[in-house]
């Protein structure tokens, strides 16, 4: 059932706050930070790793001089000459400093020009131009080229937008991310899973009345269309709340999530009922991870240090102090104190999802390659 707390009027203050918020970043927001690791999304969906790799392959695959092919695009660019799609594929993936993404630029721009009206199924090269801002840190390229309302259907996709809202999330470029989700919005690009987890992440972060607003408005479009929001998402919705000192709406949402079976949840569970004084319940829970008897193959029920102090100050001078460093003396014991914080638990890199080696496929892949006689180059730049 969709979140019944905001007023018929939700879409509009949505469709307002987003807008406000383009044209905001100013050029000095973007300066690299040296160090920064990405969070939210994984490489099954960034794919930065795999496209890197595809890079090297077809460098190796491609002959004469990299400097000889781009000069070749400038000249066509000069002579406003029409940029073929195999031409913009090699393209982005030869491309290794800020001047070829420059290059690369303007070739989209002309290419884009001559293909508005692309068929249903055409090739998407904004996820790959969006990888490459991603490895060479042009956060500055990918915000301008994505907002720029004359390239407006080239990023179709709702992956071009989810690489650049965690390229900037993983920046700490907060205002910027939240500029991306309404410029992605405006255009009418659904919202993915992926979408509803780094915009839920960047509004948190951002922590105000407005970016709260803006959450709670996304959520509940998104569940009144029927769209998927993973227990991710709505974990960053819960810490959210909790900031905003709105612990009723916490709750709601937490009764969205589906599984809780995991630390972040529990120990967003224990922060919402020590918020809300409700000593007991707290107490409860925590008494329950200790007497869960699992295998010893399952990894016990752990909850936040952050959580942990919250119940002990409150429980601090009260008739529960006695019973709460009891339970929690014992949850060190048995080791079901994690030292990460809430936002390091909600603020994290997920594992590479596994798939299972599919031998006969790869074989049959490479069979048609060489039945088809198609050159490497050609498979290279399939995907």
């Amino acid at each position: 059932m969709a979140l019944r707390v905001l007023s018929c009027c939700s879409r509009l203050v949505l469709q307002h706050e987003l807008a406000l918020l383009r044209g905001q970043i100013q050029a000095d927001c973007f300066k690299c930070r040296a160090g920064a690791k990405r969070h939210l999304l994984s490489e099954d969906v960034v794919k930065l790793q795999d496209f890197q790799q595809r890079k090297l392959a077809v460098a190796h695959q491609v002959s004469g001089s990299k400097c000889h092919y781009f000069d070749a695009i400038n000249q066509k660019l000069e002579k406003n000459e029409l940029i073929l799609k195999d031409e913009l594929k090699l393209l982005l993936h030869l491309c290794q400093t800020h001047e070829d993404m420059v290059t690369a630029r303007d070739a989209i721009y002309r290419y884009h020009k001559e293909n508005q009206n692309v068929a249903f199924g055409e090739f998407k090269f904004g996820p790959l131009f969006m990888r490459l801002c991603y490895e060479l840190g042009l956060e500055d390229m990918a915000v301008t080229t994505l907002t720029d309302q004359t390239l407006k259907g080239f990023f179709s996709d709702c992956t071009s937008f989810n690489i650049a809202i965690d390229m900037l999330f993983t920046k700490e470029y907060y205002e910027g991310a939240l500029e991306v989700v309404g410029e992605m919005k405006s255009q009418g690009v659904p919202f993915n899973k992926d979408t509803f987890t780094v915009a839920f992440a960047t509004c948190y972060k951002l922590n105000t009345p407005k970016s709260y607003r803006i959450c709670l408005a996304l959520m509940e479009e998104g569940q009144t269309k029927g769209a998927l929001i993973p227990r991710h998402a709505y974990c960053c919705a819960v810490a959210l709340a909790l900031k905003q000192n709105d612990t009723e709406q916490a709750h709601l949402i937490y009764s969205q999530i589906m599984n809780t079976d995991s630390r972040l949840c529990q120990s967003l569970r224990v922060l919402m009922l020590v918020k809300a004084g409700s000593m007991k319940d707290a107490v409860g829970v925590l008494m329950a991870a200790l007497l869960c008897k699992s295998s010893m193959f399952v990894r016990k029920l752990e909850f936040s240090q952050e959580v942990v102090d919250a119940l002990r100050e409150r429980s601090a001078d009260g008739p529960w102090e006695v019973q709460v460093e009891q339970v929690l003396r014992r949850l060190q014991e048995a080791g079901q104190v994690t030292s990460q914080s809430v936002d390091e638990l909600l603020c994290h890199t997920p594992s590479v999802k596994r798939r299972p080696l599919n031998i006969l496929d790869e074989g049959r892949r490479s069979f048609n390659s060489r039945r088809t006689m198609r050159p490497l180059r050609s498979n290279l730049l399939s995907d």
